[in-house]
């Protein structure tokens, strides 16, 4: 993850004025990477818009027609 935010943003970008151009650029870059990227692996969806998916699904305890238990 590293390499490629050097690649795509510092290197490519540069040069930077200051250290507060880099950081508004890394949190542009930071947005993109989770919201925007298109991820052909995960069927060309964000991979926040993947993550927000799974966590909609029902859990296996649901599916399964058990009943949680509990630790108290």
């Amino acid at each position: 993850m590293i390499g490629l935010y050097k690649t795509k943003l510092i290197y490519n970008k540069g040069p930077w004025k200051g250290l507060n151009d880099v950081e508004y650029a890394t949190l542009e870059y930071i947005d993109w990477f989770n919201h925007r990227r298109i991820l052909e692996l995960i069927g060309d969806i964000p991979p926040a818009e993947y993550e927000t998916n799974h966590y909609r699904q029902d859990s296996p305890v649901k599916e399964a027609g058990l009943k949680p238990t509990s630790l108290r």
